[in-house]
Order: structure tokens, then C-alpha cells, then sequence
């Protein structure tokens, strides 16, 4: 394999929720390095697409391959990818190294590997200074910061957001969109970003997709 594929591709991709279908013979690709944004309202199948893409969910038919290899049965914890979540989905308990830690931890790698890790990453999201405290100690932005570098401590090649703004005000997620554009250059990372601003969409992405029921109604590079 040269190395040359594309970051994520769908191929025909079809999930059901019981009696509805939540995505609907979906294709589309997503290159390696690119901002891609998926645009659509409440129950388009756009959640569901980014599930599907981090093993949380299987299809009922179609392919789904990220970074050349096939998904089919692959847990999440084996995908190249890393999932923000809109509620933040942190550990309360945990402080906030803590948090960033954990997956790494699940990995099995020495804390001599861990620790710098996520300094690193904290640093990266300019929370270096509160890594010693809680969740609950912080503000909704910090958390949703928490959730970003939990997720690049990684370096995953591929990040999903799902509507990682939903829960902030306007200023603070100025702030967070602008941390993620900075880890889509500053690593490489490829990143899907799943909202419903459009505004927003079209000033960060390279480009945005609008899905419908479940189907793909329009797509096109963002002008410049």
C-alpha cells in the first residue's frame, strides 16, 4: 500500500434505526489533511454518519474505509479516529490530566511515555496550568478544551467533532473552532466536523456536505 488513499471513503453506506433509516445509501470520500464539514438539521443522518465512521454503530450495508483499510468489524478502539462529543463525555472523578490520560493508560503505555504526552496536549489547548483540577471546577468551554486534547493525545489521523459548539456561547466557541483549525495544521490531522452553523461551516471547512434524510443533497468546496 503507497500511502496515497484517501482519509475516510463511503461507499453506499445504509444504517436503520428500528423502521427508520438514519443514513441512506451514503457515499462519499473524505481526503487525507482536508476539513470536511457535515451540514444538516436534526435527524439528517449526520451524527449517525460520524458513528458509523468511530465503530460505535455498524452499517446495514455498505463499505466504510479510513486510511485504506476496511472497518468491518473493527471495535472502536482499534479505528484511527477520535471522537469529540457536543456533552464533553469526560470522567468527573478524573482530574483533568486524568482524563487525558486514560486512553493511553487502556493502551498499556508506560507512564514515562504518558506524561509527556499529555503535557503536550495540554499545552496545545492552553490548559497546562489547570491539569490538576475536576471537570465540574471548570467552565463549559474548558471542558470542551479537555475533550479536544483527550482526543489528539492520541494523534489520531482522523478527528471527528460532533457538533462541538452545541453547548457554548458564541465567543467560546470561536475559541474552540479556532483550537481545532489550529490541530488540523499544526498536526495534519484530518478533521469531520459535524454542525448545524452553516456560517461556521463555510468559514473553516475545505469543504461541506448537506445531508437530508439520511441522503447526500449537495456538496462542493468551500469558496475562497
Amino acid at each position: 500500500m503507497d500511502g496515497n488513499w484517501n482519509s475516510v471513503e463511503l461507499r453506499e453506506v445504509t444504517k436503520r434505526h428500528g423502521a427508520t433509516v438514519a443514513v441512506d445509501r451514503l457515499s462519499l470520500t473524505i481526503r487525507k489533511g482536508e476539513f470536511f464539514s457535515i451540514l444538516g438539521p436534526s435527524g439528517s443522518g449526520k451524527t449517525t454518519t460520524l458513528r458509523l465512521l468511530a465503530g460505535f454503530e455498524q452499517p446495514d450495508a455498505g463499505e466504510i474505509i479510513i486510511e485504506g483499510r476496511h472497518m468491518e468489524g473493527v471495535p472502536p478502539n482499534r479505528r484511527p479516529v477520535n471522537l469529540v462529543f457536543q456533552n464533553y463525555a469526560l470522567f468527573p472523578h478524573m482530574t483533568v490530566a486524568g482524563n487525558v490520560a486514560f486512553g493511553l493508560e487502556m493502551q498499556g503505555l508506560p507512564q514515562a511515555e504518558i506524561g509527556p504526552r499529555v503535557t503536550e496536549a495540554l499545552a496545545m489547548v492552553r490548559l497546562a496550568a489547570k491539569q490538576d483540577r475536576l471537570p465540574a471546577q471548570l467552565s463549559g468551554g474548558e471542558q470542551q478544551r479537555v475533550a479536544l486534547a483527550r482526543a489528539i493525545v492520541h494523534t489520531p489521523p482522523l478527528l471527528l467533532a460532533d457538533e462541538p459548539t452545541g453547548n457554548l456561547d458564541r465567543a467560546t466557541a470561536q475559541e474552540v473552532i479556532s483550537l481545532i483549525q489550529q490541530i488540523h495544521r499544526d498536526l495534519g490531522t484530518t478533521v469531520v466536523l459535524v454542525t448545524h452553523d452553516q456560517e461556521m461551516a463555510s468559514r473553516v471547512a475545505d469543504r461541506v456536505v448537506h445531508l437530508w434524510d439520511g441522503h447526500l443533497v449537495e456538496e462542493g468546496a468551500v469558496p475562497a
